[in-house]
């Protein structure tokens, strides 16, 4: 069997960290299985669902590195929608009802107030055919609702039945349907809730793992007996804990709260975003993965923790500069061009090497180029103007290597007697504009004499 999974997101607005979660879950599932990852767009919603929206999910998946082996739109399957309603429908397990949602909500506060509870109580099974034409002639349209397996021929004498799984995250869960609604599958206007058109798609791509937020574990006890009512086998379920921001609040693709987009636009590292939105909330330690095929090696549904996850997002910078760290110059070389820093000397690979430990972001590098090819001068005191001098003086010819600064400086040293910052805060000061960065044995050669003799003077 090879395993397949979901992601299925709805084009209404741009993806957050926390829908990167279940995405990266799923992707790292099927990787470590050489599985197949399924994106599928819940765009059965007209009104906010737009082409930008699924374009830019496509692309943010791509940045973190997900590429789907299959991608497909709800809009372009109700016929398979349609078909499997009106399959329920001649089983008689789904039925039109009337009631209006005031209606309900006021069964629903008297339930309550007597203690029971709100459950819908099947009234609508007890229309006859000209009442439902009465109601239908007064203009009202049903919704249609899903008969739960939960009785033994009577509807209305329900019992305990219980729908249960071994989740792949939470270990062996169990749902009484009797203490259920049955769900709304249907809505007055024809148009369907997320329930029916999942299934249905599950059952078509043939999905074996469905692997989401914890927010799901209440609606899988009915989705399983829809699975069952369509004559298919239910998938395996994993629920996963949630990420929230550092207060405990959700997040909202519609606040923009901590979008893909803008982390890739302050500049962190994809694989940054990954190793942070997977790992947190989990008993590893969180440690960044240079690919995602390591990081799959490293992440089990079965590390996941049952309390929430929190997302610092202050906790990127650290793990981003790891990640920047390590980085070869091959892999930064078209982004380092992109912030005007030259291939050829004193840029390319040996400038990369020389500050890449000076940088949070890629991006940073930028602080640093300006350092090697056009620092701004710092004030210099008067008796450091006159060390400086000498300096320039004993500025030994080229060519330049990363012995040349412990050479030059060692002159210096036995001419003047400084020494520690005296001696090397106003040589950096005065050969980069700036007082603290990358190591000045490796910048010097970059500088070059002439630079640096300028410089000085």
């Amino acid at each position: 069997m090879t395993v397949t999974v979901r992601f299925a997101p709805s084009p209404t607005g741009f993806l957050h960290i926390g829908n990167a979660r279940p995405a990266l879950i799923n992707w790292l599932f099927a990787l470590r299985r050489e599985g197949r990852f399924i994106l599928r767009y819940d765009d059965t919603d007209k009104e906010r669902s737009t082409d930008e929206f699924a374009s830019a999910i496509a692309e943010d998946l791509g940045w973190l590195g997900i590429a789907p082996h299959e991608s497909f739109r709800q809009s372009d399957r109700l016929p398979l929608y349609d078909a499997a309603a009106e399959k329920l429908k001649a089983a008689g397990l789904l039925y039109p009802c009337y009631e209006t949602s005031d209606e309900l909500e006021r069964r629903r506060a008297r339930a309550r107030a007597l203690g029971r509870p709100p459950v819908y109580d099947r009234a609508a099974l007890k229309l006859r055919d000209e009442e439902r034409a009465r109601l239908e002639a007064e203009g009202r349209r049903p919704h249609w609702r899903f008969l739960l397996p939960n009785h033994d021929g009577d509807p209305f004498v329900t019992r305990r039945v219980e729908r249960s799984w071994d989740d792949l995250c939470r270990g062996a869960q169990s749902i009484d349907l009797a203490s259920l609604s049955d769900p709304v599958l249907v809505r007055e206007d024809g148009s369907y809730l997320y329930t029916l058109p999942s299934i249905v798609d599950d059952i078509a791509a043939g999905v074996t793992h469905v692997i989401r937020g914890e927010d799901h574990v209440a609606n899988t006890g009915v989705q399983i007996a829809i699975f069952e009512a369509l004559d298919a086998v239910p998938p395996v379920f994993g629920h996963h804990n949630l990420l929230t921001t550092v207060s405990g609040e959700g997040l909202s693709k519609r606040k923009g709260a901590l979008s893909l987009r803008s982390l890739r636009e302050e500049g962190f590292e994809p694989m940054a975003v990954a190793s942070l939105a997977v790992l947190t909330g989990t008993s590893h330690a969180v440690e960044p993965a240079e690919s995602l095929h390591q990081l799959s090696e490293v992440f089990d549904l079965a590390d996941v923790s049952r309390s929430s996850a929190k997302f610092d997002p202050q906790e990127l910078r650290p793990l981003n500069a790891k990640l920047v760290h390590s980085l070869p110059y091959a892999d930064v070389a078209e982004r380092l061009s992109g912030l005007g820093i030259a291939e050829t000397h004193p840029g390319g690979e040996a400038f990369w090497l020389a500050v890449r430990e000076n940088c949070e972001t890629v991006a940073d590098a930028a602080r640093w180029w300006r350092a090697v090819t056009s620092p701004q001068p710092l004030p210099v005191a008067e008796d450091d103007a006159a060390f400086l001098r000498e300096a320039a003086e004993l500025l030994p010819p080229e060519p330049y290597d990363e012995t040349t600064w412990g050479a030059w400086t060692g002159a210096l040293k036995e001419r003047t007697g400084r020494k520690g910052r005296g001696l090397f805060l106003p040589l950096r000061k005065a050969l980069t504009g700036e007082e603290h960065g990358p190591d000045m044995k490796a910048l010097l050669p970059l500088i070059g004499q002439r630079n640096s003799a300028a410089r000085l003077s």
